[in-house]
C-alpha cells in the first residue's frame, strides 16, 4: 500500500477507487485502513450504530476474489445511515422500542450499492426516529463533531457526516425531509446533494417516505467532495419501478457551456432570520467564484420562502408527529430527550383538521408552481445551509446581528427546498474564526439534479474539503 494509515482513508473516493483498479491496495488493505480510523477515531465520535471489523473483513476478502465483472463501486468502503434498510446490520433509527431490528432485506439504494460492488462498513447514528438537527438517542447515545467533540455533526444523518469527514468511511448514504444530508455536510466540512425526491429510489427508507414524505424526503449521497457525491448520483439514481413518485428521468451530463447558461440567483439571507457574518462571506465567495468562471451571477431572492416554510412545518413538524403518534402511544418513558422535545414542539399548535390538511396540501402545489415559475429567470440558487455553525450539545437559540435566533429558525434555509421539491447540493466554502466549517448551498428545479451537482463541482474546485485535525494525526 503506497498511502498507509490515515492518509489513504482521507483521499476522495474516486482516488481510492483508482488505487484499486490499479492494484496499488488491494480492497483488504484498504478495509484495513478504515477499520484502523474506526477503532482509533469512533470511540470519541461515536458514529456508528453497528460496526463488525471481522464481517468488514470477511466481505472485503470475498470482494477481493471476485471476477472480472466489477462494478464502478468495487471494494469501496461505504456507511449507510441507520434508517435505510440493510440487511443484517442493524437499523434501529435510533430507537428503543426498535432495539435490535436487522432488516432482511436491503433498501433499492442499498442494494444498488452492493450491485455496483461497494464494502458496506456498518450503520450510522441517527436522532430517535430522525426528527432533529442533532444526533442523540438513549439507544447509542450522542454522536461528536470531528471538529470539537463538544458540538454535533447535525441530525439527522449526523453519524454519517461524522464518519465520513473523520475519514472512517469513503462515502455513504443518507437522508433528508428537513435538511438531514446537508445541515450535517454544512456542520462537519464535507459535500452532499439532497435529490429531487425519487431520483434515487427511497423504497426501503425507515420510515417510509409516504404522504407528504414522499415530496419532503429524499435518500441522498454524502462524500468529501462533489466528484465523489456525483459517482454515488450516477450510479445509484435511476427509476424504481415499484416507487410510484420514482419517475424515468433519464442522467444527463451537461457540459460546461450548459451549465455556464444557467443564470444563478444569490441570496445571503432570507430578509427575516438573520445569519453570521461568515456566513455572508462564504455565499459571497462562492459567489464570486462562480462569475470568475464565467457564470452571470445577481442578486435574487424568491418571495415564496417564509411561506414554503410555513407549509414544510405544517408537513413535516405536525403530519410527523401525527405519523409516529400510534408507534408511541403509551411507550414516553422508552423516548429519547430529543425526540420528546420534537414532540413539544408540534404540541405547541392546535391539532390540524381535516380542512387544514386539505388547504395546505393544495397551497403547496400552487406555491410550488408560483416559485418555479420565479426560477425560470434564475434556475440556480445559491444561498446558505443555516444561520450557524455546528452548534454545541442542547444549544437551542443563538444571538446573531443582535436578534434572538431560535432552533428551527437557524436551519430553515433547506427547509424551503425540501417543500419544493427541489435538488440542493452542499460545498464547503469557509470557515469561522474558531476553525468550524461554512458549506454553502447551490439548488436547481425539480429533475434538474445534474445541473446542481455540475455548478457545485465549480464551487468545489475553488474551495473544498479540509480535514479536521483529528482526521490526520
Amino acid at each position: 500500500m503506497n498511502e498507509a494509515g490515515s492518509s489513504i482513508v482521507l483521499l476522495p473516493a474516486v482516488r481510492q477507487l483508482q488505487l484499486l483498479r490499479d492494484r496499488q491496495v488491494s480492497i483488504a488493505e484498504l478495509a484495513e485502513a478504515h477499520i484502523a480510523q474506526i477503532e482509533r477515531l469512533n470511540p470519541a465520535l461515536n458514529a456508528f450504530a453497528d460496526f463488525d471489523a471481522e464481517r468488514v473483513r470477511g466481505e472485503a476478502r470475498r470482494l477481493d476474489t471476485a471476477g472480472e465483472a466489477r462494478g464502478p463501486l468495487h471494494g469501496l468502503p461505504v456507511t449507510v445511515k441507520s434508517s435505510i434498510a440493510t440487511a443484517g446490520f442493524r437499523c434501529e433509527i435510533g430507537s428503543l422500542l426498535n432495539r435490535g431490528d436487522a432488516p432482511r432485506e436491503d433498501a433499492v439504494v442499498v442494494g444498488r450499492l452492493r450491485a455496483a460492488g461497494a464494502l458496506i462498513l456498518g450503520t450510522t447514528n441517527c436522532p430517535e426516529f430522525l426528527m432533529a438537527y442533532e444526533t442523540a438517542n438513549l439507544l447509542h447515545g450522542r454522536t461528536r463533531n470531528p471538529w470539537d467533540l463538544e458540538r454535533t455533526p447535525g441530525g439527522s444523518s449526523g453519524g454519517e457526516s461524522a464518519a465520513i469527514a473523520a475519514g472512517m468511511s469513503a462515502a455513504g448514504m443518507g437522508s433528508d425531509s428537513g435538511g438531514s444530508v446537508r445541515v450535517p455536510a454544512h456542520f462537519t466540512g464535507i459535500c452532499s446533494l439532497k435529490p429531487t425526491p425519487g431520483r434515487i429510489p427511497a423504497q426501503g427508507h425507515l420510515p417510509p417516505c409516504i404522504g407528504p414524505f414522499s415530496i419532503l424526503g429524499a435518500i441522498g449521497p454524502m462524500a468529501r467532495t462533489i466528484e465523489d457525491v456525483a459517482l454515488l448520483f450516477r450510479t445509484l439514481s435511476g427509476q424504481d419501478a415499484d416507487d410510484p413518485f420514482s419517475a424515468p428521468v433519464t442522467l444527463r451530463e451537461p457540459g460546461p457551456d450548459e451549465l455556464r447558461s444557467q443564470s444563478i440567483g444569490y441570496f445571503e439571507d432570507d430578509g427575516l432570520i438573520p445569519v453570521t457574518r461568515e456566513t455572508r462571506a462564504a455565499v459571497r465567495d462562492a459567489a464570486a467564484a462562480l462569475r470568475d468562471a464565467g457564470y452571470r451571477v445577481e442578486p435574487f431572492r424568491p418571495d415564496t420562502l417564509e411561506l414554503l416554510r410555513k407549509l414544510w412545518w405544517t408537513f413535516f413538524v405536525q403530519c410527523g408527529a401525527m405519523f409516529y403518534e400510534p408507534a408511541i402511544r403509551g411507550k414516553g418513558d422508552q423516548l429519547s430527550p430529543i425526540f420528546k422535545e420534537f414532540l413539544s414542539i408540534a404540541e405547541s399548535a392546535p391539532p390540524l383538521t381535516a380542512r387544514e390538511l386539505l388547504d395546505a396540501w393544495a397551497e403547496s402545489d400552487l406555491l410550488r408552481a408560483r416559485t418555479l415559475t420565479a426560477m425560470r429567470a434564475y434556475p440556480v440558487l445559491l444561498c446558505p445551509v443555516a444561520s450557524v455553525p455546528a452548534f454545541r450539545h442542547g444549544e437551542r437559540c443563538w444571538t446573531i446581528e443582535g436578534q434572538t435566533v431560535a432552533y428551527l429558525d437557524a436551519v430553515r434555509h433547506t427547509q424551503w427546498f425540501n417543500m419544493l421539491a427541489a435538488p440542493a447540493a452542499v460545498v464547503p466554502v469557509g470557515q469561522f474564526p474558531e476553525g468550524l466549517p461554512i458549506g454553502v448551498q447551490i439548488v436547481a428545479r425539480p429533475f434538474e439534479d445534474e445541473i446542481a451537482l455540475g455548478v457545485a463541482a465549480v464551487v468545489d474546485a475553488a474551495f473544498g474539503y479540509r480535514p479536521p485535525a483529528m482526521a490526520s494525526s
